[in-house]
């Protein structure tokens, strides 16, 4: 079990429950659509992301007012990108309204899956954000 029971069972709850953002855009990740198998919700622990594809090593989020408390992306982000992750964060309202916009963004990442340095070399790239923030 990834992260244990109790994780599991949030990472399910958060499934039946996703926002509006997430449920537009599982709708363009689902199924391998970019050419890249993507799961939900899945735990990292200690965390739970939004969305992960594990051949590519790449972390989705969709950042709102739920993630409001300072540095906390900063933490969560450094913990992932040791465990070897690439993160891509976009907020709610850029998923919402630039749909297209954002799958090119996470495409184009996807792209260069082969080409990333190795996190242990402390390569890869930090987080971003879509629309520059």
């Amino acid at each position: 079990m990834r992260g244990g029971r109790r994780t599991t069972e949030r990472a399910r709850s958060l499934r039946r429950e996703l926002t509006d953002a997430e449920r537009t855009l599982w709708y363009a990740l689902r199924y391998g659509q970019l050419g890249c198998r993507f799961r939900r919700q899945f735990p990292i622990p200690p965390y739970i992301v939004d969305f992960a594809c594990l051949e590519a090593q790449l972390v989705v989020e969709c950042d709102g007012g739920q993630h409001a408390e300072p540095g906390e992306h900063d933490r969560r982000d450094a913990v992932l990108r040791r465990l070897g992750w690439r993160i891509l964060r976009f907020w709610n309202n850029d998923i919402l309204q630039n749909r297209a916009g954002v799958v090119q963004r996470i495409s184009e990442e996807l792209g260069g899956a082969g080409t990333r340095p190795s996190p242990a070399s402390g390569g890869g790239k930090p987080a971003q954000r879509a629309g520059g923030g």
